[in-house]
């Protein structure tokens, strides 16, 4: 339930260049991004950012490129100089600095990763190839789970979704090496041609680590088949997002029920399991489709696909060759035409292993306590917009309407930073090779996970570090988490964004859509404890559903490109979430004085403003490749139809734009989406 989908990472250059610009005379935050070739009664986005799009073309290393882009570089940056200055330094062992700085030196010692070769994996290969019967097999995928090689079983602990005060033990589909179920399965050019090109780059990097043509043909082949038989049991994209259909909580002494012929007790064992009497499995129809993959098929096959499981996970820790190779599949869902310098893409594997440990250093400079009060005020108003909005709903009923507005009063609210930090002291980081690192922070990270088991939730922890342009929601916390990076105008200090613009850009598309996010289709199945149960009466869910099926087929009807639509069930969430946002982010900004006031500035109302500052936080463009991976997988919809896809349904866009019959922006009344 995040907001943003292309910005991966943690925070460029600014929206502008200061070259051609005085220091006291920025262009206007968002009147300076506007293309007024095009009207914003046909299409809002393109008007609204259009003209930065044309001054930006995507650079050769990136898939899609925006403010959430600019935002991650200016990050990057800010990172380096706090990983630079640690390897330099004198750190005391098991420091900050130390750990660090170790981290930083071997991500960025090319000749000592290409001297190396594939040794600092050989240990693992030499596991994998001792496997002689099934138990060994789950030993060792257990093992090799523990450092983030990805394996049959995907199983994490979380919180019971029934108990949110509990961590359980959970399962998840998992098993396949493309990124989606679909990908087996479609039999359109570009997903043959994909699957083509899975298959090449298996047998390419069993070659490259010493397998002979022939064996290593054969095995990818295999593999492919394997993993197609797993992705006949997965559920679709959409069916994943029904809570209830996806959680069956059983007895642990009842998993053999579901797989007889599986050593459950060697496989807990193994994995570093906790004692636990229980276990939520999330769709028991995988577990039985594992079962039968892993006594039907070869051994040998489970080998292979280990061998070039291992290979991927530390492609970007060996030597170029690899990481090269693996960039040239990649990109088929990419676009990108150029991997990312080494210096970027060692900081992404830093912010996996210790991202915490870097905010540390990030916040003490680069967020300061005003910001953070603005932010925490916004939030506030914000909520009290969504408690009038609710009071006045004509469709939900007096039961329903209270145990919303004690939901909504009940969202605890995280803004910029944890108080209290996660404690790294007994991660293990040193000098012997930039894999055995990235490896033993990974077992960190899994023997931390498996420590909270059968354990009260810590609903003070953070699942983000500050330095992130991301935001999320909490279900089963009922709380909304907003990182210090995502309120970041890159080029801008945060007292230069007026009002509208930053009701629009956080206030609505961050902290209204987050809030949203606990009354949206799965959202709402939590009460204010955060606990899954039905707290609705049977005719406001049916009225609700009737309301959020408008959605489904408005944006089922988007065609992004020739021949693929938006999955309108699968987007719901992210899409209910976004017009809620703008509509009560709204509702906020106009008990301020800039809409008071109502005085133009850059020559646009406050109103234009409010919907142009939301337009920015989808400033940006991406590769067609790009796209049609996300319109495969992902349950946000693309950046452009989050702002005309939304927009049609808000009688103030209308107002604000003179959108009138005709125009390709205009909905009727009666189309429009109507829920919160």
């Amino acid at each position: 339930m995040m907001k943003h989908w292309f910005y991966a990472g943690a925070l460029a250059f600014g929206l502008f260049s200061c070259s051609s610009e005085s220091k006291n005379e920025k262009p206007d935050v968002v009147a300076s991004n506007l293309d007024t070739t095009v009207r914003p009664n046909d299409d809002f986005f393109l008007y609204a950012n259009g003209g930065w799009i044309k001054r930006n073309p995507i650079p050769d290393e990136e898939s899609a490129w925006g403010i959430g882009n600019l935002v991650v570089e200016e990050n990057l940056k800010r990172l380096r100089t706090i990983a630079e200055k640690a390897a330099s330094a004198k750190a005391s062992a098991g420091s900050a600095d130390q750990k660090i700085g170790d981290f930083w030196a071997m991500g960025m010692d090319s000749a000592k990763i290409e001297q190396d070769g594939l040794k600092p994996l050989q240990g693992y290969f030499q596991q994998i190839e001792s496997i002689q019967n099934h138990d060994g097999l789950i030993q060792v995928a257990a093992a090799l789970d523990k450092i983030g090689v990805d394996g049959f079983m995907g199983f994490y602990v979380s919180q019971d979704a029934k108990n949110s005060s509990i961590n359980a033990l959970q399962f998840w589909q998992s098993g396949l090496g493309l990124p989606e179920r679909e990908y087996y399965f479609k039999t359109d050019s570009t997903t043959v041609a994909i699957r083509a090109a899975y298959q090449a780059n298996i047998s390419k990097i069993l070659v490259m680590s010493g397998y002979d043509q022939a064996k290593a043909d054969k095995a990818a082949q295999d593999i492919l088949v394997l993993e197609t038989n797993l992705a006949k049991s997965h559920r679709k994209l959409e069916d994943l997002r029904d809570p209830y259909a996806n959680y069956n909580k059983m007895a642990i002494a009842d998993l053999p029920k579901l797989a007889p012929k599986t050593n459950w007790a060697l496989f807990m064992s193994s994995s570093g399991i906790p004692q636990t009497d229980s276990i939520i499995v999330g769709q028991p129809e995988y577990i039985k489709a594992m079962e039968l993959a892993l006594h039907t098929g070869s051994l040998d096959v489970w080998k292979h696909q280990y061998r070039y499981r291992t290979i991927a996970r530390f492609s970007e820790q060996l030597p170029n060759a690899y990481g090269e190779t693996f960039f040239a599949f990649n990109k088929l869902f990419s676009g990108a035409k150029q991997r990312r310098p080494r210096w970027k893409r060692v900081l992404r594997a830093q912010e996996n292993a210790m991202g915490e440990l870097l905010g540390q250093l990030y916040v003490k400079e680069f967020f300061n306590e005003k910001a953070k009060k603005r932010y925490e005020d916004m939030v506030e108003s914000v909520k009290a917009a969504y408690k009038t909005r609710i009071e006045k709903l004509d469709w939900m009923g007096d039961s329903t309407k209270q145990k919303a507005l004690a939901k909504l009063a009940s969202v605890k609210k995280k803004v910029g930073y944890p108080d209290k930090w996660k404690d790294f002291s007994s991660l293990q980081v040193g000098r012997e090779s930039y894999a055995a690192n990235v490896a033993s922070a990974a077992a960190w990270w899994h023997q931390y996970r498996m420590s909270k088991l059968g354990k009260p939730v810590d609903r003070d922890e953070w699942e983000m570090t500050p330095q992130t342009y991301n935001a999320y929601y909490n279900p089963s916390n009922n709380e909304i988490v907003l990182p210090a990076g995502i309120f970041t105008v890159p080029g801008y200090r945060d007292e230069e964004v007026d009002d509208a613009t930053a009701y629009g850009y956080a206030g609505a598309s961050t902290i209204g859509h987050e809030i949203t996010h606990g009354f949206d289709d799965q959202g709402r199945q939590f009460d204010a404890d955060g606990n899954l149960t039905s707290w609705w009466t049977a005719n406001d869910e049916k009225l609700f559903n009737q309301k959020a099926d408008v959605m489904v087929r408005q944006f089922s009807a988007i065609e992004p490109l020739p021949g693929m639509f938006i999955n309108g069930k699968a987007t719901l969430g992210e899409n209910i979430a976004d017009l809620g946002g703008i509509l009560i982010g709204l509702d906020a900004f106009k008990q301020t004085e800039q809409f008071k006031k109502n005085e133009k500035k850059a020559g646009l109302t406050p109103l234009q403003r409010y919907f142009l500052g939301y337009s920015l936080g989808w400033l940006g463009h991406i590769r067609e490749a790009s796209l049609k991976n996300q319109l495969m997988t992902d349950v946000h919809s693309p950046a452009k139809y989050r702002v005309n896809g939304t927009f049609v349904s808000v009688p103030e866009f209308y107002e604000a734009f003179s959108i009138k019959p005709g125009d390709k922006m205009f909905v009727a009344d009666s189309a429009r989406v109507k829920i919160w």
